[in-house]
């Protein structure tokens, strides 16, 4: 699920919103869906509380949709693409410490 993270470009490869891109709200990781701005936007009715102020209406939301659904999107290309690792190693006071980055397949470019 670390594939993908809040904050990435992503763009939709099925359902009914299919070749939207959009950026990642917030991840789900225990039921593996992601919540994707512009994507999956439905009607959500709202009852009125006179104890916040919060006024009763129609207001529009995103839902959010499974993982598989999405593709994080190619720096270098704006496609989508499947999301590889590299190890880069670092030296910091006499020890060494390894951190995986997040490639993208199709170009090689870091995401």
């Amino acid at each position: 699920m670390a594939k993908i993270k809040s904050g990435d470009l992503v763009q939709v490869i099925a359902g009914a919103d299919r070749g939207k891109q959009g950026k990642v709200l917030k991840v789900f990781p225990k039921t593996e869906r992601v919540l994707v701005e512009g994507v999956k936007v439905v009607t959500k009715h709202t009852k009125a509380n006179p104890m916040t102020g919060a006024a009763g209406g129609i207001e529009k939301v995103e839902a959010p949709i499974h993982v598989s659904n999405v593709a994080i999107v190619d720096p270098e290309t704006k496609k989508p693409t499947r999301v590889g690792y590299r190890l880069e190693t670092e030296e910091r006071n006499g020890k060494t410490r390894t951190n995986r980055v997040r490639v993208a397949k199709s170009s090689g470019k870091d995401i």
